[in-house]
């Protein structure tokens, strides 16, 4: 797809990949809206990145809805959403609260689900469409400590699927990306050490490896694909 004057809409967007993603498609000339819970740390991220900001909750079905009736409003269509928004949890199974899981679920599975409903109901009516879900590596294969996070992830590979052959029909593309250990701000969010590593992977090559699947000519797309760090050791 040609990406100037394209509409954008990336939730989690006020850092990390969500971040990194919105300047990567302000710099393709797409209009791009970036929202996010933090109201204050959106402008300011917005602000920074000359783009516009909706705080809200993905998790919340009003914000989802008014968000994506927001962009739409104001540009007349929508022609990206890129579901990034997510948290993580990393605990034993038997210490983990029924109201932990949900949590998670809220915001990854949840969440996406809200937000691709939306963004899906505009797609259709305008006859195209770029759904982008931002999973993990963690989403192809579980480990300890991971039962809320890698689930989560697993179940938004579910969903993608699902959406992939609904809106196939409507020539809606829907992609799902399995970024491997990013350097950003998710672990020590967690209160998980991560040394600054040269070899691990940044935010910045996450958006560049969407902005060249976006760009395959329309008749085609990639369906899902994952981003190694060559040699993170």
């Amino acid at each position: 797809m040609d990406l100037n004057g394209s509409v954008a809409l990336i939730t989690g967007g006020s850092e990390g990949i969500g971040a990194a993603i919105a300047e990567a498609l302000k710099e393709n000339g797409a209009r791009v809206t970036i929202t996010g819970r933090r109201a204050d740390v959106l402008e300011t991220r917005a602000n920074e990145l000359g783009v516009d900001w909706i705080a809200g909750d993905v998790g919340v079905e009003a914000d989802a809805i008014a968000t994506v009736a927001t962009v739409v409003q104001k540009h007349g269509r929508l022609d990206i959403l890129v579901n990034n928004a997510g948290i993580g949890l990393f605990k034993p199974l038997v210490e983990m609260e029924l109201e932990e899981l949900e949590s998670v679920y809220r915001t990854n599975v949840f969440g996406a689900f809200l937000m691709g409903r939306e963004a899906a109901k505009q797609f259709i009516a305008q006859g195209s469409g770029e759904l982008i879900n931002i999973s993990s590596t963690s989403g192809l294969r579980g480990g300890q400590m991971s039962t809320a996070y890698s689930s989560s992830k697993f179940a938004l590979r579910g969903m993608t699927e699902c959406w992939r052959d609904e809106l196939r029909r409507h020539d809606v593309r829907v992609m799902l990306v399995n970024p491997s250990e990013v350097m950003t701000e998710f672990a020590s969010k967690l209160g998980f050490d991560q040394p600054p590593s040269p070899k691990k992977l940044r935010a910045r090559e996450i958006a560049d490896a969407i902005i060249g699947a976006l760009k395959v000519d329309s008749r085609g797309f990639v369906p899902e694909f994952a981003v190694f760090a060559t040699n993170p050791f």
